[in-house]
């Protein structure tokens, strides 16, 4: 097993492709070799997406890499999984998903409490020229801490 023992998994793509508006705590429904395959680690957010479906959530696309030390148990890596919101929180994305064009972006993949848990996102597409702005703006900030770094004297 890794050193940390409480990963935290990432959607960096997410934040660069999506305007993310409101975010949403779930829970999600795993086996047991997921479990462990998580703890290590080994999984991605970046082609995942989640939709409803009869008034529940579910995830497609994860990828959960099957656990070494699992036998005839293992896991489909790429399987639907179901996420757990209360009854409000899925009419509130049930109702912004039909009616506003947005859609539901996993964000980030963590443990809470020994629980698995994610961090949806309610979200826009970005247009290309959104993005470019976004990769202008970082360039500027990087250079000025670049120009500034090190300059700090204090004087005795």
């Amino acid at each position: 097993m890794s050193n940390n023992s409480n990963p935290t998994i990432k959607n960096r793509k997410a934040r660069h492709d999506y305007h993310v508006e409101e975010t949403y705590e779930a829970g999600i429904v795993l086996r047991g070799s997921e479990v462990k395959s998580l703890r290590d680690g080994n999984a991605s957010l970046s082609e995942s997406f989640a939709y409803l479906q009869d008034g529940e959530v579910f995830l497609r696309d994860m990828y959960i890499k099957p656990y070494k030390e699992a036998s005839y148990t293992n896991h489909d890596e790429r399987r639907e999984r179901k996420l757990l919101l209360n009854k409000r929180e899925i009419a509130e994305l049930d109702k912004a998903v039909s009616q506003k064009g947005y859609t539901i972006v996993p964000l980030k993949l963590y443990f809470k409490k020994g629980y698995a848990k994610i961090l949806l996102g309610l979200a826009r597409g970005k247009q290309k020229h959104d993005k470019r702005e976004d990769i202008k703006e970082r360039d500027t900030r990087r250079e000025l801490e670049r120009k500034y770094k090190g300059t700090y004297k204090v004087n005795m």
